[in-house]
């Protein structure tokens, strides 16, 4: 079985990270996202500080499918340099990992 892997990123609005996590769901690279509206992000960007609004996304997937959730986000993320981060949990629950290495084993079990 498959380790989990949590993606952390962030969208310019709600509509854009909800519409990328439904492709991402359907094509089987990850079982869930997880949509937060309404995030204030001050961050460094080409020397200035910029404010934004944006929503943050969690994503659920298993460790194999790391490089594949990469190359996805980068084609369909608006931004530029998007801010892309793998995290790998120490541990799961059982029924979670089963569920997760289920949802995105590609053969619909």
């Amino acid at each position: 079985m498959d380790r989990p892997l949590l993606v952390y990123t962030t969208f310019p609005d709600v509509d854009i990270a909800l519409s990328t996590g439904e492709t991402l769901v359907r094509d089987r690279l990850i079982a869930c996202i997880n949509v937060v509206p309404g995030m204030q992000s001050i961050y460094a960007w080409k020397g200035t500080v910029e404010r934004a609004q944006e929503a943050v996304a969690i994503l659920k997937t298993v460790k194999g499918l790391q490089d594949q959730v990469h190359r996805a986000l980068k084609e369909r993320h608006p931004y530029d340099t998007p801010v892309i981060l793998f995290i790998e949990p120490t541990g799961a629950d059982a029924a979670t990992l089963e569920w997760l290495n289920g949802e995105t084993s590609g053969d619909g079990a």
